[in-house]
């Protein structure tokens, strides 16, 4: 059971929810919405053998694993089964199970990450102005590239899903292709990373000093 080799991985973040909590019926219609491209980017991610990992909260249930949340959502009559069944997870694909806001705080998937040499993530789920943002930031401050597709991202608030996508491109340099015109090929993602790397440093280089006067005489 030996992870895969892959520079870059594809994170479903809360797309396995039975959305019985305040406000999920005006979050369900704007996952909906977004589940189709979702589904479609983590098959193409499978066939481009790139790993595909879900990061799900554990809702509180300290008791249950992902098996029985999938479980839940899939079988009982609950908001979030329509979603659950778009987007349950294959045979192959990674799952790990959080407790807070962020993909990476108190759980393995760092560890996961560093065992499959991943140094580029297409970050996607629910909610972009909550979990997907603090798993973004915490991705950046792990040197972490990052693509977040627009399309592939829902919150509760359109208008607050624009702003932290905003902020994701404005300060942790995410790049926010649609999924659609997203190449998801090991080759590709790592000229991208390349690019986009080249570009940060360019970004954060000191400005070149003005030349100093010279006080020579004129000749």
């Amino acid at each position: 059971n030996a992870p895969d080799s892959s520079r870059v991985a594809l994170v479903l973040v809360d797309v396995i929810s039975d959305l019985e909590f305040e406000d999920g019926d005006r979050l369900l219609p704007h996952a909906l919405a977004v589940a189709d491209r979702l589904a479609v980017l983590a098959a193409r991610a499978r066939r481009a053998r790139v790993p595909v990992i879900y990061v799900n909260d554990n809702f509180g249930r300290w008791r249950s694993d992902f098996r029985a949340l999938l479980e839940r959502c899939l079988e009982r009559p609950v908001r979030g089964r329509p979603l659950a069944r778009r987007l349950r997870p294959r045979a192959n694909d990674y799952v790990v199970l959080k407790t807070k806001h962020s993909a990476f705080y108190a759980t393995t998937l760092e560890l996961l990450l560093r065992y499959l040499g991943v140094s580029s993530l297409v970050l996607t789920g629910l909610t972009g102005d909550r979990c997907v943002l603090f798993s973004a930031s915490d991705a950046f401050m792990r040197d972490l590239r990052l693509w977040v597709p627009a399309d592939c991202v829902a919150s509760i608030d359109p208008e607050h899903n624009r702003r932290a996508l905003d902020e994701m491109a404005r300060l942790f340099d995410a790049d926010l292709t649609d999924s659609t015109r997203l190449v998801l090929s090991r080759s590709a993602i790592k000229r991208r990373a390349r690019a986009g790397a080249a570009r940060l440093r360019s970004a954060r280089a000191p400005a070149a000093r003005p030349a100093r006067r010279s006080h020579a005489p004129a000749a």
